[in-house]
């Protein structure tokens, strides 16, 4: 088994878990408060884990050029706002065909790898894409009364245009963190991802405090407040970031994106088998598209 994969696997279960955590933090904070603390909690992780990589297994610091802190600046900057967009989606009524097309985002990883890092996937590879997102979105409409019909007919709706702009820039950080964590070329793929975690991460951090102290000052002061539940969102999160840039610094993003569909397979799960939620037709349908999409995709690597 390629590295990739039990890294992206790891990765997508972390960000299940910070997912929940964020979910529980939203009940006291707001949409910024909530999506600051995934950064403000994790940038003291990020520079630990590349304390570790430094002082403790002896790597030696990359030396980064200008294309490094561009595109990493970029790719930081670009996860902030598809992060808002999403959140964004839920103040909408019909929110859920948008949500859907937001999950879209391997398709648009895919695209955008190939514009600007020059990466191609192969035909097999594009079908199992394909089955995935076709899943992601079968999950994502269950339960409503929306049709092939509707669906294309609100592509050119509000919330559909919010939720392909989020999957847009959710590519583009993808790419992004790609290519700087490749620009430091060494000396080796952990140190690589961790550097290029630690440095993104501060930079959203200090961007968004900054934000923050001009516009909404009060929900910094709750993001604080809420420092025993925040600092596990921080965790989580990091972890889960450790996993996505180790992972994109080994394979193409459009792999390692549609792999991490694999997420919605745990969060079905979860509800299934812990929680003992209803389980929609259309909902196991579309896990089970997941996975058959992940298992043509592996075999097609």
């Amino acid at each position: 088994m390629e590295l990739w994969i039990p890294i992206t696997i790891f990765a997508a279960f972390c960000q299940n878990a910070r997912s929940a955590l964020q979910k529980h933090l939203k009940g006291r904070l707001g949409t910024t408060g909530a999506t600051f603390v995934r950064f403000g909690y994790g940038f003291p992780f990020a520079l630990a884990y590349l304390a570790v990589l430094h002082a403790g297994f002896g790597y030696a610091l990359p030396s980064p050029g200008a294309e490094f802190w561009a595109i990493g600046a970029a790719g930081g900057l670009a996860q902030i706002a598809a992060t808002f967009l999403l959140v964004h989606l839920f103040s909408y009524r019909n929110f859920v065909v948008g949500t859907a097309y937001s999950k879209t985002e391997p398709v648009q990883a895919a695209v955008f790898g190939l514009v600007f890092l020059g990466e191609t996937v192969t035909a097999m590879a594009a079908f199992a894409i394909a089955i995935g997102v076709a899943g992601v979105v079968m999950i994502s409409l269950a339960g409503q009364r929306v049709g092939v019909r509707s669906v294309l007919a609100a592509l050119t709706g509000r919330p559909a245009l919010i939720g392909l702009a989020s999957a847009a820039l959710f590519g583009v950080s993808a790419v992004c963190v790609r290519g700087a964590s490749l620009s430091l070329g060494g000396p080796n793929f952990l140190m690589q991802a961790g550097f290029t975690l630690a440095y993104v991460t501060v930079f959203q951090t200090l961007a968004m405090a900054l934000w923050m102290i001009w516009r909404e000052p009060d929900q910094l002061a709750a993001s604080l407040a809420s420092w025993r539940t925040a600092v596990w969102v921080g965790l989580s999160g990091v972890a889960g970031s450790a996993g996505w840039f180790t992972a994109m610094t080994l394979q193409q993003v459009a792999y390692v994106r549609a792999l991490a569909q694999i997420e919605l397979v745990f969060t079905f799960l979860v509800s299934w088998l812990v929680f003992h939620e209803r389980v929609r037709t259309a909902e196991a349908a579309g896990a089970l598209l997941i996975v058959a999409g992940i298992v043509v995709l592996l075999l097609g690597v």
